[in-house]
């Protein structure tokens, strides 16, 4: 009995960005950085590194869903290329390949090249225009995220956003808060995994509205209120592992100084005690910070505003997570 060989759809989008090659590629090949930098991405994470060879494991974004799946990849530093290729897909994706390719252009800058080869579950016509439209759509929006990181990050470096040159440009920056509780992690985690419970739990929530999908996929719209009184809306995405003491989030909506904010909670038992810590990584809107606080604002201004902002509501958060932590052991 003969078999039909499944149809290998295959796309191809590229974009010239005015950045050193070696930069970019540092962009591609650094997956941590990716829900910072692409739009599509909720998470990243490299689950085996050998050099050259990595796997991977991937949360984005597909036509408005959280999908995830697992991926090898080769890397080639010097001819600045990637290989990837899916070893467990997302339906209706049955497999799915491609190539990074970073190209010096003659002129400066390089030429980014995005490969895409794919087939879909039993050749149906619906998933592979379903498929089609999310490779066009996050490739796109990949390209054009990979094209503005790469060229503020080399206009900064040089002194061409806020005259800043070398020193305190840094567009993306991490930063951190944590507590020390004398509890169980499980219920430290439980206290930050229950968002839908912080209106009654948080004296800076207002109101949210929680939904969680399976695989630990969550979708959080939170309403925050200032010192002044006046909230602020927020819509995030978050990712749940209780077995990893690990939440991991993307902001979907941010103020005008951010282009963007990820960030985890992480919870680590100590014998009796546990450290619980929030993360953030924030990379500012050079136009967004003049917009907001002024031409003569410097990124160390906003650096500060943001810093100061979101570490009192983490460091808020904590310090209820604790209690509650504590009196549950008492």
């Amino acid at each position: 009995m003969s078999t039909t060989a499944p149809t290998i759809h295959v796309t191809r989008h590229e974009t010239v960005v005015a950045a050193p090659p070696e930069e970019v590629f540092a962009l591609v090949a650094d997956v941590t950085r990716w829900p910072q930098v692409f739009g599509p991405t909720v998470y990243a994470e490299v689950t085996r590194d050998d050099g050259a060879e990595q796997s991977l494991r991937i949360w984005a974004f597909a036509n408005g869903e959280v999908r995830s799946w697992a991926s090898r990849r080769t890397l080639d530093r010097t001819a600045h290329s990637i290989v990837f290729r899916q070893v467990v897909s997302s339906a209706p994706v049955a497999a799915m390949g491609g190539e990074w390719r970073i190209e010096a252009e003659p002129a400066g800058g390089c030429r980014v090249v995005l490969l895409h080869d794919y087939s879909v579950v039993d050749d149906e016509a619906d998933a592979a225009e379903w498929v089609a439209r999310a490779v066009e759509t996050n490739s796109v929006k990949e390209l054009a995220a990979l094209r503005e990181t790469a060229e503020q990050a080399a206009a900064a470096a040089g002194g061409g956003e806020g005259g800043e040159g070398a020193e305190g440009n840094e567009l993306t920056f991490t930063f951190s808060d944590s507590e020390r509780i004398k509890g169980s992690a499980r219920d430290v985690y439980a206290f930050l995994d229950r968002a839908d419970l912080w209106p009654e739990r948080l004296p800076h929530v207002a109101a949210t509205r929680f939904t969680e999908e399976d695989g630990g996929v969550q979708v959080l719209d939170m309403d925050t209120r200032s010192p002044d009184g006046s909230l602020h809306n927020t819509r995030s995405v978050r990712v749940s592992f209780p077995e990893r003491g690990l939440l991991v989030y993307k902001q979907l909506k941010v103020p005008p100084v951010m282009a963007g904010h990820t960030g985890r909670w992480t919870v680590v038992q100590h014998g009796d005690e546990v450290t619980a810590t929030s993360w953030h990584t924030v990379t500012l809107d050079p136009a967004g910070v003049r917009q907001a606080l002024g031409e003569s604002a410097t990124f160390a201004d906003a650096r500060a505003l943001v810093r100061h902002a979101l570490g009192t509501n983490s460091s808020t958060t904590l310090r209820h997570a604790k209690a509650y932590a504590e009196a549950a052991r008492a």
